[in-house]
């Protein structure tokens, strides 16, 4: 029995000496506590909304009011017609809008009946179906107090005509699949970039091409192309799927989403080379790969947890996420329909990580040669 306990004590002092394995003891269910309980919600917050007031009454202006007095809304702007609501939707922040139909206080008062227009984008239906839920509390409760304050014998009922924008069927596959795009492209590139370098190193053959003709430069390429065209084939497989499959075809210009598709296999190649110069074995490189970028992607994309919900550190680290971007482009042009002129933003940043990833991952590169 004492020898027993000489081995568990024994193993407590390896497991204690180890700083890896006490962060994986207690760092990691702390991280995940915080993350999964704390930060990532479904629950919406400040959600930019805008407002459309035909009406200009004393009943329209007390709802706004009140919506903007709600912590789940921040009114982005007031909007003086409603065609005005599609370019506001295109321009990325705004999640809702509210329309109040002229004569709106007219109609609580005489027939106790009135209409209010929601226009959700419905891109993210998730975020549409609680965001519509939020207004309906809001209509609900001014509804009573009105009753209460204006007509004690008749409940006035306000009507919701809910209008679902870029996904009337609110099917989750149209949030899906620009996310699986995202994820697929990246985790390809990224894992078979860095491992297919890494065993070069490893099996040794790396220096046999090294004293070849060619620069380190076209070997760099030479080793990328091939996986840029596989990535290259896997849009298209996934694109043709969704539209055939899951009835979410390609609204916008096909040719913009290939080209933003090429400029993100870029920045993904560049990652795996990058993660290559670092990575002594393959499975460095393999587990690198997917716990260093397959967490990231799943959580800080924002087709899984909205991004505009998550406290301030959290933004930030999600604003250093390629695939962040890249998501936010394929949803603008692929269900949306938007141009270059919505997400010119998105790519600017894409391309200046790209260049940033490609010069670090090169430098790395010949380090790791000389």
């Amino acid at each position: 029995m004492s020898q027993f306990l000489i081995f568990v004590r024994k193993e407590f002092l390896h497991m204690f000496r180890d700083v890896r394995t006490l962060m994986i003891l207690f760092g990691l269910p702390l991280v995940l506590v915080l993350l999964l309980g704390f930060a990532l919600t479904n629950e919406i917050k400040d959600a930019h909304i805008v407002v459309c007031d035909y009406a200009r009454d004393e009943a329209s202006r007390q709802l706004i009011d009140r919506l903007a007095a709600n912590r789940n809304f921040v009114i982005e702007e007031a909007l003086m017609s409603h065609t005005e609501i599609d370019a506001a939707f295109r321009r990325g922040r705004v999640k809702l809008a509210v329309v109040f139909p002229a004569g709106f206080r007219d109609q609580l008062l005489h027939t106790h009946r009135a209409d209010l227009q929601i226009v959700a984008d419905a891109s993210d239906p998730n975020t549409a179906d609680l965001l519509t839920g939020y207004v309906q509390n809001v209509v609900r409760s001014y509804a009573t107090e009105f009753r209460a304050e204006r007509s004690p014998t008749a409940a006035p009922t306000i009507d919701l005509n809910v209008r679902a924008l870029y996904n009337p069927e609110l099917r989750a596959a149209v949030n899906f699949v620009p996310g699986v795009i995202a994820f697929v492209l990246m985790l390809i590139s990224v894992m078979m970039t860095s491992v297919s370098i890494v065993r070069e190193k490893e099996y040794g053959t790396m220096e046999v091409l090294l004293v070849s003709p060619i620069s380190p430069m076209l070997l760099i390429l030479a080793k990328l192309v091939p996986y840029l065209l596989l990535s290259l084939v896997n849009l298209g497989l996934i694109l043709i799927l969704s539209a055939t499959l899951l009835r979410v075809p390609v609204h916008g210009s096909v040719p913009l989403l290939v080209a933003e598709s090429l400029l993100f296999i870029l920045t993904a190649l560049s990652l795996g080379l990058l993660i290559s110069g670092t990575a002594r074995t393959q499975q460095t490189a393999i587990l690198t790969s997917l716990i260093g970028l397959m967490v990231p992607t799943m959580l800080f994309t924002g087709f899984v947890f909205p991004i505009e919900n998550m406290p301030l550190p959290l933004r930030l680290l999600a604003d250093i996420v390629p695939a962040r971007w890249f998501y936010v482009i394929v949803k603008n042009v692929m269900i949306k329909g938007a141009g270059f002129a919505a997400i010119w933003r998105e790519t600017l940043i894409l391309a200046a990580t790209t260049l940033l990833l490609l010069i670090l991952g090169y430098k790395k590169f010949n380090l790791r040669l000389t």
